[in-house]
Formats: C-alpha cells, sequence, structure tokens
C-alpha cells in the first residue's frame, strides 16, 4: 500500500469529480461552489433553522423575553460599556488601578465558557464535559499545561459550586474581565502565582474570590440600574431600534394571543419599547410581566403585582384577578401567566436569547415550544462561506482517511502512517477556528460540537440570528427537521472517495437557499413546508 504524501493531502481540495447523466456531464469548480454557498449566506439569514418539527398554526400564544430579543444591543459598543461599568467597580471595591488600561476586546470571549473559579481558568467544553480549549488570562494552555490542571482533560460540569457556565450574552464583559484579571496578576512582579491563586506578602488572593468579586460587581450594576441608565442615556449608541418589530407583534396579535416576561423593571422597558409614538407599546401584547426573575419564574416564581404605570411603583396584595388588558404586572410564575391567557404549555412558543433561563427551563418545566435567539450566527454563517474551501478539505481529509482502511479488518497485521493526515487536519482545523474568533467558534471546535451547540439542539425547536425572521414565514407554516436516523452508524469507513464527493455535488445541487451543515453529522440542516 501507498501511503499519501504530505503534498497530496495538502492539495486533496483540488480533487474534483466528474460525474456524467445521459449526454451532460456536471462539473463542480471551486469558484462555482463558493459563489453558490455564499448566495446560500446570504439567505440564510431571513431563516429560521429546525431542531424539531413545529407548526405555526398551532401556537396559540406567542412569548417574548425583551433584552436581547425584542431589544436588540448594539454590539460591541454595548458590551464594551458594560465592561466599562464592571472593570471601573472593581477598582473602586480595591483592585490595582491598573487594571483601568484593559479595554474590551470583542475578539476574544464567546458564550458557553466555564469558569473554573478553583484554577481561573476559562474552558471550551463539549457536552460531557471534555476540554475542547483552556485559557489561563490570555495564555492557552497545550497538552502537557492542560494536563497539569486538568489530567484527564475532562470536568464535572454538575460540580456547579466550582465551574460557572458563561451562557448569556450579558455574561461577555464578565468572561472578559476574568482573563484580563487573571493575565495581570500573573504578570505582575508584586504577585506571586500560585496554583489556586495570587500571593502578596501575607495576603493570599484565590481565583474563587476574584470570582465571587466579580459576580458581585455584576450584581451590583444591575441592581442599582447603573448599566440600564447609562444605556438610556444614549439610546442611539447602545440599541438598534428596527421598524419590522410593530410590524411583528401586529401580525402575530392578529393570529394569536402575545405576552411579553422579561426580568427588566417596568421604567426600562417602558423607555426602550416606545416604537411608535402614535400607538401605546402595551397595546401590541395581552399580557406584559415585568420583574419575572427567571429562571425561578418557570418554577415556583414569586407574588403576581400589578404596577402603577403612572409612577412605576408596585401596587401592595397579590393579585387574584382576571386578566386586565392594558395592565403591567410584576413578578408571577408561568403557571399564572398559562392562567390568565387561557393556553397550555404545547400551545406556546416562547422566544428568548438566555439558553438557561428562557429556553431550557421553559422547555423541561412547562412543555413550551421553544425559540432561541442567537445573534452570533451571522458571524457563524459568514465564516461558513467565506472558508467554505477549508470545511471542503477536511471532508475530503476524511475521505482520504477512510481511503487507507478500506480494505483493512481486526485480522489485518498493516497499521497505515496516517501522521501527515493527522498533521494537516489539525491545521486546517485551527486556522478554521480562528476565523470566528480567538476562542473559536461558538458551536464546535473542529468537529466537535460544544456545550453550547448540544445545548441548542436539545432544547431549542427552532432558532435563528433574530425573532424577526418570523416575518418571512405565514402563521400556517410547518417547519419540519430532518429525517435523522441517530442510531445507525454513518458508513464513511467504508464509502469509496469518488463515490463520496459525488454524493457532496448532489447535495449542494439538491437544494438552492438551504444551509447544511451548521453543526458537525447533527440534526441541523432545515426544511420548510407549507401547511
Amino acid at each position: 500500500r501507498v501511503h499519501p504524501t504530505y503534498a497530496q493531502i495538502t492539495h486533496i481540495g483540488l480533487l474534483f469529480t466528474r460525474q456524467t447523466q445521459g449526454k451532460r456531464a456536471l462539473v463542480m469548480s471551486a469558484s462555482w461552489y463558493n459563489l453558490k454557498r455564499k448566495e446560500e449566506v446570504r439567505d440564510s439569514f431571513t431563516l429560521v433553522f429546525v431542531n424539531r418539527s413545529l407548526t405555526l398554526e398551532n401556537i396559540k400564544c406567542y412569548g417574548f423575553d425583551m433584552d436581547y430579543t425584542l431589544a436588540v444591543y448594539k454590539s460591541p459598543e454595548y458590551e464594551s460599556l458594560g465592561f466599562e461599568l464592571l472593570r471601573d467597580r472593581l477598582v473602586s471595591m480595591g483592585y490595582p488601578h491598573e487594571v483601568l488600561g484593559y479595554m474590551y476586546d470583542p475578539t476574544f470571549p464567546t458564550r458557553g465558557l466555564v469558569y473554573d473559579t478553583t484554577y481561573g481558568n476559562l474552558l471550551k467544553i463539549d457536552s460531557n464535559g471534555n476540554i475542547l480549549v483552556c485559557t489561563h488570562g490570555f495564555e492557552y494552555l497545550r497538552g502537557g499545561q492542560v494536563d497539569e490542571y486538568y489530567p484527564n482533560k475532562f470536568i464535572q460540569r454538575d460540580d456547579t459550586n466550582r465551574f460557572y457556565v458563561l451562557n448569556t450574552l450579558f455574561n461577555l464583559p464578565e468572561t472578559y474581565l476574568y482573563a484580563c484579571l487573571v493575565d495581570f496578576f500573573t504578570k505582575s512582579s508584586r504577585y506571586k502565582n500560585c496554583m489556586k491563586g495570587f500571593k502578596h506578602g501575607d495576603l493570599f488572593m484565590s481565583h474563587r474570590s476574584m470570582f465571587q468579586d466579580i459576580r458581585d460587581a455584576m450584581d451590583y450594576l444591575h441592581d442599582t440600574g447603573t448599566l440600564k441608565e447609562r444605556t438610556l442615556k444614549n439610546l442611539d449608541k447602545y440599541v438598534i431600534k428596527d421598524p419590522r418589530l410593530p410590524v411583528l407583534l401586529s401580525r402575530i396579535k392578529e393570529v394569536a394571543k402575545v405576552f411579553l416576561a422579561t426580568n427588566s423593571d417596568f421604567n426600562y422597558t417602558e423607555k426602550w419599547l416606545v416604537t411608535n409614538p402614535k400607538k401605546l407599546w402595551r397595546s401590541y401584547f395581552d399580557l406584559v410581566v415585568v420583574d419575572t426573575k427567571k429562571p425561578l419564574f418557570f418554577a415556583g416564581g414569586t407574588v403576581l403585582r400589578q404596577v402603577d404605570t403612572d409612577t412605576g411603583k408596585l401596587r401592595i396584595g397579590t393579585y387574584t384577578g382576571n386578566l386586565q388588558h392594558g395592565t403591567v404586572y410584576s413578578g408571577g410564575s408561568s403557571d399564572i401567566v398559562c392562567d390568565l391567557l387561557d393556553v397550555r404549555g404545547k400551545d406556546i412558543l416562547y422566544v428568548g436569547d438566555h439558553i438557561f433561563g428562557d429556553i431550557l427551563k421553559s422547555k423541561k418545566r412547562q412543555g413550551w415550544k421553544t425559540f432561541l435567539v442567537v445573534p452570533e450566527l451571522v458571524k457563524e454563517l459568514h465564516v461558513w462561506a467565506d472558508k467554505a474551501s477549508m470545511f471542503e478539505e477536511l471532508k475530503h481529509l476524511d475521505i482520504f482517511l477512510a481511503e487507507l482502511y478500506q480494505h483493512l479488518d481486526s485480522g489485518s497485521q498493516e497499521c497505515p502512517d496516517i501522521s501527515a493526515i493527522q498533521n494537516r487536519i489539525k491545521m486546517v482545523t485551527y486556522g478554521m477556528d480562528l476565523c470566528y474568533g480567538k476562542m473559536g467558534s461558538l458551536l464546535r471546535c473542529g468537529s466537535t460540537k460544544t456545550l453550547f451547540a448540544s445545548q441548542l439542539l436539545r432544547y431549542a425547536d427552532i432558532y435563528s440570528t433574530t425573532c424577526l425572521n418570523l416575518l418571512n414565514y405565514p402563521f400556517s407554516y410547518l417547519f419540519r427537521a430532518p429525517l435523522v436516523l441517530v442510531s445507525l452508524p454513518k458508513r464513511t469507513d467504508f464509502i469509496s472517495q469518488t463515490h463520496a464527493l459525488q454524493q457532496l455535488q448532489m447535495e449542494v445541487n439538491l437544494r438552492k437557499g438551504t444551509i447544511r451543515h451548521l453543526f458537525p453529522r447533527g440534526p441541523v440542516s432545515v426544511e420548510h413546508i407549507r401547511g
């Protein structure tokens, strides 16, 4: 057997097959394929992706979160504001003034990272807790360095006292600040580095204590309204007012009930949702609930109280009456919402950006249908189009690897030399990950789905870059999930290279405007069927 050379592996992405159908010869060219892919990606920004089939005609009630769902913030301006307020708060608490020299870098943090409060590391993991990326400050740890902290390259995800998942868009400034503090104290000559923190004379500052300080500072910004106050002072700089929002809400209200459930207070919600001076924003909703304290809202909840819309203050006593249109409520629970609107969980489609507070809890505890807003998909899809050659090369390398083992079985003594292929796969994967940002893709690391991607696939029935993409579908629409036989293994080990490339060509020509393989080997392709 002749083993592939490095040159062969490097140029395998140039291999294309020719297949003849009658008298027509179909030739797939790299330029044509990349152009086709970019056209698909442009269209994909308006698509809603499907994990589980959902018929809009069966939805009797639509629920919305506000922050990062109806209220869209400009990125990275808003994250920079949050970081600066958080950083300044830490300095006022006693942290060194040199920390003020750090400025927010949007290319570093991504959602879904895990902070190890024992060692101060930021981790990117898969759904099982296997470590995909590990950083200490801004240093990327490799091989033996990772082994010093995690000998099995694995963490116990259910150890929530130690490992904190940074799953929300509000967590991005916090994520970056963890790295900044570790970077500062590691490089400062005044402090001695220890595995679990830093020592200065008789004082020891653990990573756990720094974590708690940042969490306390975050709570301070939200509890005092400092972040919201600064946001409202400069709405044009930090928020996006989309004229399509009232159009969407009006159209939904014609066919179903609509409610708003937000953790924000009434005054902030009131100022944010004034989109049309000629129409009261509350008229777009059948029910408005503020201060919901999600995810507690989806469990026992809190006392339901009425809000005085003139003063923004809460009225005393628990509200026990029927739904009053135009009235704003505070607190409550998801059960109370169902009772007031006279709907059941299966009739509700809830739209939010928080995979834990909005999507996971509403799905697991109430059985609501779920729509996850993932604005980062814009970046993911751009890379998917611009770096199509890298994705295709990885496919071809997998096929080439399978060819080496095609005629071998458990009785074979031959051991193919696959080192060149492995090195090339590592190089392409590393280059591909850097295209997304310093921590790589939100959804994958090489061919492995991240924890965030696994949660998205498990708990979100549908997902998109924005809830406004619902405008592109009639309310009789059926979002149909692809048929995936997950119990059957894919026979890539025994498929010929020519046949595999032919299948790839047929797949590209099969459907225009359909984005496939957004996740590796997962049920993510979208098929839409009109009801």
